[in-house]
C-alpha cells in the first residue's frame, strides 16, 4: 500500500515552510519519500562555495498502514534511524510534523 498522498502533501507543504523562500540558496528542507517512509532532509550548500549540496537527516517518518499511523524516528550520531517514545504513533501526521518543528526536543532541530 501506497503512503496516503494527502499526507504526503501536508508533509512536503510542511517542508517547504521550515525556512523562507528566500534562504532556500542557504538552507531548505525537503522530504525524500520510500515506500514506507519519508525522510525530512536539511540541505544546504557547501560552506566554501564548491562541491555538492549537504544533505542532512533530521527525522523519519514512518507509516505503518495495517494501523493507518505514522510515527517519528529519530536519527543518531551514526545515522542510524531509532523510534522516537516521547511522541506515540498517531494517524495524525500535522501534530508529529509540529512536533518535530516544536523545538521541545532539541534532537531534531537542535
Amino acid at each position: 500500500m501506497a503512503l496516503p498522498q494527502s499526507d504526503l502533501d501536508r508533509i512536503q507543504l510542511w517542508c517547504r515552510g521550515i525556512w523562507p523562500e528566500h534562504l532556500w540558496n542557504q538552507a531548505k528542507v525537503e522530504a525524500d519519500v520510500s515506500a514506507r517512509h519519508v525522510d525530512i532532509i536539511e540541505i544546504r550548500p557547501p560552506w566554501n562555495g564548491v562541491g555538492q549540496h549537504t544533505r542532512f537527516p533530521i527525522a523519519r517518518l514512518r507509516y505503518t498502514a495495517a494501523t493507518g499511523q505514522w510515527a517519528i524516528y529519530w536519527r543518531d550520531r551514526n545515522f542510524k534511524f531509532h523510534e522516537y517514545k516521547r511522541k506515540r504513533p498517531t494517524k495524525n501526521v500535522q501534530s508529529l510534523l509540529y512536533w518535530i518543528g516544536s523545538h521541545e526536543d532539541p534532537i531534531f532541530f537542535g
